[in-house]
């Protein structure tokens, strides 16, 4: 971050071309850390000033590393334990239900227990965040209200942080990061994974 020039009391804006659900995880992270980050909503997309076309060599800056809290971060046992709270699977829907099973899952289906909200399922037509009452409604559809223990995932750990941010947007709370998500749930075939 220091060679990038993002120090201790820079503000970081992120930003994708699929309306912050990649840019999500660098957000989610900086922010569990104690820095300031910001998802540019809408992506690239909806900026409407110039763009930089040459190369910014910034200047080096002061930025503290710091531990990861464990309290922002969920592990396999605590979703294979039965303790956790609500599981949320973030991948889109033909994925959770094992209709479709990509080369980078290893096995099709998701977590037993586990709810689906999609992330992008956060965005309008335009990809920028929907309405607070809204996404509200969509996590309420699951049984996700006020104060819920929530754990997110999705494939590796990235869209599930969209999620993330948007229960923070809806004023429902922090929820914790599975970052392993089904790449190491699912690895172990051993486990049974879930359909439909």
């Amino acid at each position: 971050m220091s060679s990038l020039g993002i120090g201790d009391g820079s503000t970081v804006v992120a930003y994708d071309d699929a309306g912050g659900v990649i840019a999500a995880r660098l957000v989610w992270m900086l922010r569990s850390l104690g820095h300031r980050a910001a998802l540019l909503d809408g992506g690239i997309s909806a900026w409407s000033g110039p763009l930089e076309t040459t190369p910014v060599e910034p200047s080096p800056v002061a930025f503290t590393p710091s531990p990861w809290p464990g309290a922002r971060l969920a592990t396999l046992e605590d979703i294979t334990s039965g303790a956790a709270g609500i599981v949320v699977d973030a991948r889109n829907n033909d994925r959770f239900d094992g209709s479709l099973q990509l080369p980078t899952d290893p096995q099709a289906g998701h977590i037993p227990g586990a709810v689906n909200v999609p992330c992008r399922g956060n965005l309008d037509s335009d990809r920028r965040l929907r309405p607070v009452e809204d996404v509200r409604r969509a996590f309420a559809k699951v049984g996700i209200e006020d104060a819920t223990d929530v754990i997110s995932y999705c494939g590796s750990g990235v869209t599930a942080c969209h999620n993330l941010l948007a229960l923070e947007y809806a004023g429902l709370g922090q929820g914790r990061l599975y970052a392993g998500g089904w790449s190491e749930y699912g690895a172990d075939l051993r486990r049974r994974a879930e359909l439909g």
